[in-house]
């Protein structure tokens, strides 16, 4: 996986944090499914952790969407979690250049 992907990565998985955050919208999807997308948000969040410490990017909102996917069942607590994990995702993405790109630590 080359750096750009891993950003595209995170962009994707911040939408979904701040799409599933939507009161009613979200939740009702959520459910809806069997709480099947937090399953997806878990396994997405942990993929890009990995290669986010790989690369020597900081991943913390990602760190934060691996609990939140976890206790997103809670319905309000859920929704509060999945709008914040959204903020520290794209509050990261605009914090980190672009080609910011490390030797294998975090910088």
């Amino acid at each position: 996986m080359n750096p750009d992907t891993l950003r595209m990565m995170r962009w994707v998985s911040g939408g979904l944090e701040a799409f599933f955050g939507i009161p009613i919208i979200g939740g009702s999807i959520i459910i809806g499914l069997n709480w099947t997308p937090l399953l997806f948000l878990l396994i997405l969040h942990i993929i890009i952790v990995v290669f986010s410490y790989q690369y020597g990017v900081y991943a913390y909102g990602n760190i934060f969407g691996i609990v939140s996917s976890c206790i997103g069942w809670i319905p309000i607590v859920g929704m509060v979690m999945h709008i914040l994990t959204a903020i520290f995702i794209f509050i990261e993405l605009i914090k980190t250049p672009e080609n910011a790109v490390g030797d294998g630590e975090a910088q």
